[in-house]
């Protein structure tokens, strides 16, 4: 469905942060992309979803090439829920996919607090998104995503800042969606439990890859690649 062949990007100034990915995602496949701090997993991230150009190399989704095809099809949050952050209330920013699509505003709403209460958090609906917590805005910001009902998700760091509870309900909504996922994180006990399979970037190159939980109980492979175990395995 989605493929990613000998991807290359040189930032300016010269930094290259990938460096010859290939990646396929077929359709309902959930897949964690993990690595430490600049191995490339939020550029990769934007590169799929087309909010940065492709210089060398090729993506491409069911056969189709172009920033608009991955626009269109896969839904991103960022790693800075602020960046996503439009409107002035939580209901209207998670609605506003659907209204900017043509959707009346009554319907969009309504739609919006569905989503909004599948994630729990039905009480911020009039809230202004600017005055919530670091964790709100990111749950929020992935309603925002969900609204315009991508086909792939591409999510940096979804649960980061969230409180436990919250965790667990983003948790328990990846795991059970059908939608294919590629979610980047630090958090690999998450990963365990929304992943079927996981890919190790590490200066810009995959440098392992394989089946969950497998591979997160591999210690030289996580030593390799500045990686600890999951706390599950660590005691």
């Amino acid at each position: 469905m989605l493929e990613v062949v000998n991807l290359r990007y040189e930032y300016p100034g010269g930094h290259e942060a990938l460096r010859g990915v290939n990646l396929r995602v077929n359709d309902g496949e959930k897949i964690a992309l993990v690595g430490a701090n600049g191995s490339g997993k939020s550029t990769l991230l934007l590169h799929i979803a087309g909010a940065v150009d492709v210089q060398e190399g090729k993506i491409s989704f069911r056969g189709r090439e172009g920033a608009d095809v991955l626009r269109k099809n896969i839904g991103l949050t960022f790693q800075n829920a602020d960046d996503e952050i439009l409107m002035p209330t939580v209901i209207e920013d998670v609605a506003f996919s659907l209204t900017a699509s043509g959707m009346n505003v009554q319907s969009s709403h309504e739609k919006a607090g569905k989503i909004l209460a599948s994630l729990g958090i039905s009480h911020l609906a009039s809230r202004q998104p600017h005055k919530l917590s670091g964790g709100e805005k990111r749950i929020v910001s992935f309603a925002g995503v969900l609204a315009s009902n991508p086909e792939v998700l591409a999510l940096d760091e979804p649960t980061a800042g969230l409180d436990p509870k919250a965790r667990r309900r983003v948790i328990n909504f990846l795991r059970e969606s059908g939608k294919a996922i590629i979610l980047a994180t630090h958090d690999l006990d998450m990963a365990i439990d929304v992943c079927e399979r996981a890919v190790i970037l590490h200066d810009g190159e995959i440098s392992a890859e394989g089946l969950l939980p497998g591979l997160f109980t591999d210690k030289n492979i996580l030593e390799a690649n500045n990686l600890e175990l999951p706390l599950r395995y660590s005691v």
